[in-house]
């Protein structure tokens, strides 16, 4: 999917643009972004400073419009009974993880974002944030740590893993 996705993109857009918006995809988010520097040919630390930024743009409207979004879905539209499933389900279990791991709950956020498996990340993370009832700030700064650190893992994945490999052959 990232390949067929960059494919069509380098033929309007510079790789830095490529890397810029596959980054600020969900699913692929800066986990796909790092993987198309690579295949583009990006150096490292361009590579990684254009992914974060990438990344982490969305999240605070994510953050902070989510709620309103969904309360719109509740009243309108064919997703009323999923929307406040998800509402009521959300802030229920929010309440009891709030309550049972007060302190654990940021340091959670931090390891599901910064752990580079399919659906986790960043625009997750932030939904899982504010669909648990956790306040803006103080799930953003983990999400954005937790972004930097997924950035290091792909660093390592993408580039030093590659080079290490090249070098030993």
């Amino acid at each position: 999917m990232a390949e067929a996705l960059i494919q069509t993109l380098q033929h309007y857009f510079s790789p830095s643009v490529v890397v810029f918006l596959i980054s600020l995809l969900p699913l692929l988010e800066l986990r796909g972004g790092m993987i198309a520097a690579r295949l583009l040919g990006l150096p490292w630390a361009k590579a990684i400073i254009i992914s974060i930024i990438g990344n982490i743009l969305p999240i605070p409207f994510i953050i902070l419009f989510i709620e309103k979004i969904l309360r719109w879905m509740r009243d309108h539209g064919p997703f009323k009974g999923v929307a406040r499933w998800i509402d009521n389900k959300g802030a229920a279990q929010g309440a009891k993880m709030q309550a049972k791991y007060p302190k654990q709950m940021q340091l959670g956020l931090f390891l599901f974002v910064a752990i580079p498996l399919p659906g986790t990340g960043a625009w997750t993370g932030a939904l899982i944030a504010s669909f648990l009832g956790l306040p803006p700030k103080k799930s953003a700064p983990y999400i954005g740590l937790g972004v930097l650190g997924a950035g290091i893992v792909m660093s390592i994945i993408t580039y030093v893993i590659p080079a290490i490999v090249w070098y030993l052959k």
